[in-house]
């Protein structure tokens, strides 16, 4: 971040009242989110708003309620941002990242993962496995916020993410580029074992409770499973990401890629 955003921001990333906001669009201030209060019609915050959709930013309502629990200065005037805590990459410049590498792209896309804490824990095991980028969608999805960030270890200054509006446009996209796509299902039909993850390679992560969507599910080349010998039926989704991307580091290691 520049220096006028961290005056606006606080150490949390919350940015609120409407001049705050709108000198943090103005600024050019990376603003994950801005809540609006619900059924506020107020110029301003109209005003707001189209600047910040004219800027790609995502605009959310929230009831009073809402802005109340996550205000800090209980000042919020009907509005509420919160900063990113660094720009979002294009999925162009992660794949060309990697073929300057000489490597075959590994991704992490995440569907719908709306813990901040399990984003970041994704993110700080991407950047341990060596993965190109994450990938998350604009909206219904945790965004690199300040507790992504801390939640990462610091991994967000390390790993490219992309936030795109569409992901099973985007992963018709990739599998047009040559990508295979991997989505992590408990009753998927290939075991992880059996998964070949040694090419160009993209590795969906669902949701923490319904995991992947429907379309994201049906988009996916693979829908691969993961050995389970307890008596649960399930891993927390930055649990099921570290191992399948540790898989990943196996089999190229072997390979030598």
């Amino acid at each position: 971040m520049n220096e006028e955003t961290t005056i606006l921001a606080g150490a949390d990333g919350i940015i609120e009242g409407r001049n705050a906001v709108l000198e943090a669009l103005r600024a050019g201030t990376a603003i994950d989110k801005i809540y609006l209060q619900k059924g506020e019609t107020d110029k301003t915050l109209g005003h707001i708003a189209s600047k910040a959709r004219a800027a790609g930013t995502v605009v959310a309502e929230a009831d009073r309620r809402q802005l109340d629990a996550t205000s800090r200065t209980h000042a919020h005037q009907g509005v509420i941002a919160l900063a990113a805590v660094r720009e979002y990459a294009s999925v162009d410049s992660i794949l060309q990242a990697a073929a300057e590498k000489g490597e075959p792209p590994l991704l992490v896309v995440c569907d719908e993962l709306s813990d901040p804490h399990n984003l970041g824990a994704v993110i700080r095991t991407a950047e341990c496995a060596g993965a190109h980028g994450v990938i998350i969608p604009k909206r219904r999805s945790a965004g690199l916020t300040a507790v992504v960030a801390k939640t990462s270890a610091g991994a967000v200054a390390h790993v490219p993410v992309a936030r795109v509006p569409n992901l099973p446009a985007l992963l018709k996209d990739l599998k047009k580029r040559g990508m295979w796509i991997y989505g992590t299902a408990a009753d998927g039909t290939t075991p992880l074992y059996h998964a070949d993850l040694k090419g160009p390679a993209a590795v969906v992560i669902g949701s923490e409770g319904s995991g992947m969507s429907r379309l994201v599910s049906e988009t996916c080349d693979f829908l691969v499973s993961i050995p389970m010998r307890g008596k649960l039926n399930s891993l927390n989704a930055s649990a099921a990401a570290a191992i399948l991307l540790y898989e990943a580091v196996r089999q190229r290691l072997e390979a030598g890629t």
